[in-house]
């Protein structure tokens, strides 16, 4: 890592990256943001816009369970609980009981009012608040690996099922006499996302987890012409706002994730006037 460290003095010698916790959290931005602009735009392009806000407020009901069955690791628990989630919804959304947007919210509301339950007994959320909000400025070495190891698998797993999730959410019928198994591809993809927002939840926010994740998607798409046009957009949008957010959060002494998201909003904003010039 010191050689890292000492490659980034040279290259961007700014005053906000002279501390060491600021270089991890600029590596966990060019390490997060890529991966949630890939898986961004798919959950656009299904619209499942608000399934990682259902994800984001299941990691509550995780560390909630993890705590009563006496798991040690929050993380380990956000992901086991995280991918359960995503399943079931997953799985209730292809039976077509009910619409996509209702059995999201179903579970999104379930998931915070159990977790809000559990890790609020004898008054003892407060130590858990710093998940709404999050903290890329607590980002260690070792949460680098992860997110590292995330990003590559996250990648592959993207590129490999790509043409499947695009030709199902265009067309359904089309892609199933073409042999590819759209429920199972489906329930893959959720996976991935939910890992992601798992992974994610610490640095980001329950609250800020879903608009960094479809905001640069939703963008990207205004201005795009094709569909690996819209996934550049997309990723080139979440690298910039989260490098911008990070660099203003330290300058305005505020909440990075916040300052992140917002500048995703204004990237939303302007597209919505420039797609007329560019579609």
């Amino acid at each position: 890592m010191e050689l890292l460290y000492s490659l980034m003095d040279t290259l961007l010698p700014l005053e906000a990256l002279s501390f060491t916790f600021m270089k991890n959290a600029f590596l966990a931005i060019l390490l997060l943001t890529p991966l949630l602009g890939l898986l961004g735009t798919m959950a656009v392009n299904q619209q499942m816009a608000f399934f990682s806000d259902a994800l984001g407020h299941s990691a509550l009901t995780g560390i909630g369970l993890g705590i009563v069955l006496g798991v040690s690791s929050d993380l380990l628990a956000m992901l086991v609980f995280g991918v359960v989630w995503a399943l079931l919804i997953c799985r209730i959304k292809q039976t077509g009981a009910a619409s996509t947007d209702t059995v999201i919210s179903v579970f999104s509301s379930t998931s915070v009012a159990a977790g809000l339950l559990i890790l609020s007994r004898g008054g003892s959320f407060a130590k858990y608040s710093t998940l709404l909000v999050g903290d890329v400025l607590a980002v260690t070495p070792s949460d680098l690996l992860y997110l590292l190891i995330a990003l590559i698998a996250g990648v592959l797993l993207w590129a490999a099922m790509y043409n499947h999730l695009l030709l199902g959410s265009v067309n359904p019928s089309l892609a199933r006499t073409r042999g590819v198994r759209t429920r199972l591809v489906e329930c893959l993809f959720v996976v991935l996302v939910a890992v992601a927002v798992m992974l994610a939840i610490k640095w980001v926010g329950v609250m800020l987890i879903n608009a960094l994740l479809i905001l640069p998607a939703a963008a990207g798409r205004n201005l795009a012409r094709s569909s690996r046009s819209h996934a550049a957009w997309s990723v080139g949008i979440a690298l910039v706002c989260g490098v911008a957010g990070l660099l203003s959060a330290y300058a305005w002494d505020t909440s990075a994730g916040s300052a992140i998201v917002l500048y995703a909003a204004a990237c939303y904003f302007l597209s919505l006037a420039a797609r007329r010039f560019v579609k």
